[in-house]
Formats: C-alpha cells, structure tokens, sequence
C-alpha cells in the first residue's frame, strides 16, 4: 500500500494517482474476494482502502474516474458459467463503522424525507451473513433460474448447483406471485466447514482458508455433484422482480418468505432510534463467536417499503439501507518464532508462530508478518507479547508488540538474506518490498511450491494429487518436475508401499492424470506459474495466441516485448516475465514457453 498523505495536504495531481492506484488495487480485490473465492486481505484492511477513495473524491470531485470503485458492485461474472442479466439490480450496501455513522445514516434520512423526530420511523436490524449473494427466481411457483450477484448486473448461471441445497424449495407454496425473486445469502455453517476441511486434509486437498470462501467455491463448480457433496445452506432476507408485492414492509416479507418455506435469521429484529439499532448491534455482537455460521456486521433497513421507494439509491447503495461492520477481533499473546516461508516465485514471506490464542472463537497459532519491512517498522521481535487481530476471517495479522512486556536481552530480528531453504542469496529487485530467493529450480522449496500450483484446482486440477500428496513425492525423488507427474504409471510399484495408497486409490490418481493429458491453453498457461500471469492474463494470452505454438513463436521473436506489450490487459511488466529474462528467479518459469 502506498504512503498515506493526509487528504488535506494533497495536491490534485498526488490525488489523480493515488486513486488511479486504488482503482486499481480495489479491483484486484474485489476480484480476488468475489470472483475467485480467495481473498488475500481482510474486510478491515479493503474497507479501509475503500474509505480512503471515498474521502479523496470527496475533496477532489473533478477527478472522480469511470471505473471508481464507487461506481462498482462485486466482480465481472466469471467466463465459466452462463451469464444472467438481473432484471433488477443486486446492489452493495454503504457501510457504517461506528455509533456516530449511524445517528447519521438516520439523520440522512430524516433531512431526505423532511421529517422530524417526533414522527416515528419504523427501523429492521438484522445480521449481515459473510456468504455468497444469491437471487432464486421462480414463475408459477417453480424455481427456474439462480444467478450470483456478480457485478450487480449480471451475474453467473448457477441453477444446476443451488438445485443441490436442500434448504431452498424448488416450488413455492400456492398464494406465490406469477413472477418471484427471492433473494439471499448462501453460507456453510462452521461445524460443516471444519468437516470439509477435516475431509480434504484427509484426501490430501487443500484447506479452504473460510466458510464464505468454501461456500462460494462450492456453489461455483462446473460439476454439480460436487456442489451436492458439500453442505450449503441459505438465508433469505430479501427480494429482485415481483409481479405483484404480497407485503407492504420488511419485516412482514420476512415473515412471508417464511411461510413460503425459506430459512429467515431469528436475529432480525424491528426498532425505532438509534439506540434501538444499536441494541441489537451490541447483542448480535456478543452472541457472534457463539453463532454456527459467520457475521460480519449488522444491516439497519427502513421498514416501510413506500419509504424506501422514496428515499431510493445513491450511486450503487440505497439511502435506506446500511451495514454497521463490526470491529475486527483482537487478542494477546506470545511470538514463539518467525518462521521464513519460500512461495514459488522465491518470495520470502514471515509467518508469525504463536502460542495458542482464543480470537472471536478461533484458536490462532500462526499470523501474517506482511513482509521484511512490516517486521522493522513495527518492531516485532521473537519473545514479544504481541496483539493480533482477526478480521474477515482472512489469516490473522500481528498488530504490535507490548513493548511494557518485552524482555530486556530482546534483540531486532534480522531478516535473511539468503533463502532458508537452498541457500542462494535473497535480494529485493526494482524497490520491491519483497525479497526473492534467486535460486531458481536448485529451491526445492520453489519446486515444490511450483508443483503445488501446477496440480492447483484452478490450474491442472488433478483430483487426489494434493498439496501433501506432492510435498511427499517430491522428497522421495518420485516427481520431480510437471512432467513427472504424467509419468507415474511407471512408479506403481512404488506407490503400492506407500500407507494410504491402495489399488483403488492409485487407480483413481491415473485416471485423473490421464484425464489431465489435454487442457485449455489458459490454464496450462497459468499452471506454469510465471510472475504476474494469473487467470485473466493467462486467459488473454490464450485468446490472442490460440495455440501454444503460436505463443511459443511470438515470445521468442525479435519483436517479442512489443508483439506482448500490445495485446490488451498484458502490458510491458507481463510481456517481460513472458520474454524469459535471463535471472535466475523467473526464468526457469519463462522458459517453459520456449
């Protein structure tokens, strides 16, 4: 993230960039958290980011740009699945991070509808469900489409998947309108989470990282009957196209959307004031840890459906809806360690190891230290009592240290300068914050990070091959490159004395690997995992090239960089990565196109 000016100290042109940057930054993770299910910072720090680019257009309205994150719901819907145009729009919600965004959430209200406070003002609260937006749409009582929120607009065809939730009814009882758009959130309880993950431990996949992104994975499989095996649930709290409104306010659509037969939380509750929001607030915040499913905040509606169609939308938000977001959680306790771990590109990133702690109902033992330079700034040392913080159920954060509690032959840590793992120096290139191990293929940490990814679900995706599963055959010398992998036929033997493995099981890892032998160019292309090609570029590549050999003819030509360089969405840091420049880091990567 880069500096923060005071906003009142910045000049137009510190703005211009800055929010480009942020433009920017927020897509990326708007992306990361909506289309793929995997975020990479907490709600915290991207509400943050958000309010940052708020408060610049504010003072610098003029400079307000057309893809602003405050023009934008969500994510582009995914390439994978049908896309389905919302007849009426899925929009976000404004956010309030405090008592005082409240008093003036209803304050707004009242100046908009020109009422003063003593006239009543019917209020609902209700739980805000960290899950996946969802609209179920019904004609003549039959459940005939579901779509996700996407950008708002248009979003995925996930009929097939929700078909596989037993909590959703696939008719609706007699008394329904003709047309009928039920709306909701789907989520995974944390019991069934925990039985995923026990289940995928045990078939050696990796861990989902949450319930909101193991939901959303779920619901977002090509094969539904993967979707069937994995417990999915559904609250619905709202509506999209009706034919005819068989309620006058929210709470009686809640209550209608009971007797319709769907599942509604028995937290809702109405009010009348701030101080009756609040209330309700306070007491879903202290029954949160205790809840089965995931919150992350507090909805505040106004009842009166006319009121509403009065007070209608501001950009992409209702003036008559809120979500008041709940702190993040934070605890106390002990770094034991620093663990330096090496990703497949050779970064080395630091892991916090932790004594045990209770944070919002989560034992936490290990923690993101960001990277070297957090580490100094903050100060962090091994044997500090330290305070965490968890937010969005994203991997907790070491906030700072206690320095009261610091013991005095504490010393700073000292960062390495060459990798933990094969010993090659580390270095930080071109004002990176983050420092590489230049090793290459001689990393068997790289290697093996790059073998992880290249048989990832979004990747090769080869079924039973696992994280765990690579680790083990990489150590024995069993697999030792990508291509090792379509060579295991041969190592069956091998195989057969290895525990876990039977003859089914080894039967159903070929298959899978034969089933693997041919795959899109955009995701062998993402597979080999070169830096800075994800999905969207990987996919832009294939869309131009067509064929590997195209690719392979074009990356190695004369005119390499510009050929790159001019295709839309690359641009001249991808073109590079992709030319294969001769340093030891990436280019093991890069040269798999030649």
């Amino acid at each position: 993230m880069m500096d923060q000016t005071p906003i009142e100290e910045l000049t137009e042109q510190q703005a211009g960039k800055e929010l480009a940057q942020l433009a920017m930054d927020i897509a990326f993770h708007n992306a990361r958290y909506h289309g793929e299910d995997d975020p990479l910072i907490s709600d915290a720090d991207f509400d943050a980011l958000v309010r940052r680019n708020t408060a610049i257009e504010e003072r610098f309205p003029e400079l307000i740009r057309k893809d602003s994150p405050s023009r934008q719901v969500g994510s582009k819907a995914s390439y994978k699945f049908a896309k389905v145009t919302h007849s009426v729009p899925m929009l976000s919600l404004g956010n309030a991070f405090s008592d005082e965004d409240v008093s003036e959430f209803l304050a707004r209200i009242r100046r908009f509808l020109n009422v003063g406070e003593d006239r009543s003002l019917a209020l609902m609260a209700e739980p805000k469900i960290d899950g996946l937006g969802i609209s179920l749409r019904y004609e003549n009582g039959t459940l005939i489409q579901a779509a996700t929120r996407g950008d708002g607009k248009e979003g995925e065809d996930v009929t097939a998947n929700i078909l596989t939730i037993s909590e959703i009814p696939r008719t609706l009882k007699e008394g329904a309108p003709d047309v009928c758009e039920i709306r909701g959130e789907i989520y995974m309880s944390k019991a069934d989470f925990a039985a995923l993950n026990a289940r995928q431990e045990a078939e050696g996949k990796p861990h989902f990282a949450n319930p909101r992104n193991a939901a959303a994975g779920s619901l977002r499989q090509l094969d539904s009957s993967i979707t069937a095996s994995r417990p999915l649930r559904f609250f619905a709290y709202a509506w999209g196209e009706m034919s005819q409104l068989p309620f006058e306010a929210h709470s009686e659509a809640l209550e209608w959307l009971a007797s319709m037969g769907f599942p509604t939380n028995p937290f809702s509750k109405g009010g009348a004031s701030a101080e009756d929001l609040l209330a309700v607030y306070r007491h879903i915040e202290t029954e949160r840890s205790a809840l089965d499913y995931d919150i992350d905040g507090v909805v505040y509606k106004v009842d009166d459906l006319a009121l509403q169609e009065r007070l209608g939308f501001v950009a992409k938000a209702p003036r008559w809806a809120i979500a008041h977001k709940f702190p993040a959680e934070k605890a106390v306790t002990v770094l034991l360690d620093i663990d330096i771990q090496v990703g497949r590109t050779g970064a080395l990133t630091p892991v916090a190891k932790l004594e045990p702690v209770n944070v919002g109902g989560v034992m936490v033992s290990n923690a993101t230290l960001h990277n070297e330079d957090e580490i100094a700034r903050k100060d962090v040392r091994i044997g500090d009592h330290v305070r965490l913080q968890r937010a969005g159920d994203v991997i907790p954060q070491v906030l700072e240290p206690l320095l009261e509690k610091r013991l005095k032959d504490s010393k700073p840590f000292a960062y390495p300068t060459h990798c933990p793992v094969c010993g090659s120096e580390a270095v930080r290139e071109n004002e990176e914050v983050v420092r590489r191990c230049t090793g290459g293929l001689i990393c068997d940490a790289q290697v093996v990070e790059r073998l992880k990814h290249f048989v990832s679900r979004r990747a090769f995706d080869i079924e039973g091959l696992g994280s765990k599963h690579i680790a083990a055959f990489h150590s024995d010398g069993m697999v030792k490159s990508p291509a090792d992998i379509f060579r295991l036929k041969d190592l069956r033997a091998d195989l057969e004395t290895r525990e876990g493995w039977g003859a089914q099981s080894i039967d159903n890892l070929y298959a899978a690997v034969e089933e693997r032998r041919t795959i899109g160019l955009d995701r062998f292309l993402f597979a080999l995992g070169i830096r800075h090609v994800g999905e969207v570029t990987a996919r832009d590549l294939a869309k131009a090239f067509e064929t590997l050999d195209a690719l392979i003819e074009a990356a190695t030509s004369e005119t390499a960089l510009e050929t790159l360089a001019e295709i839309d969405g690359i641009g001249g840091v991808v073109a590079v990565a992709e030319r294969c420049p001769q340093k030891p880091d990436r280019g093991a990567n890069a040269c798999a196109l030649r």
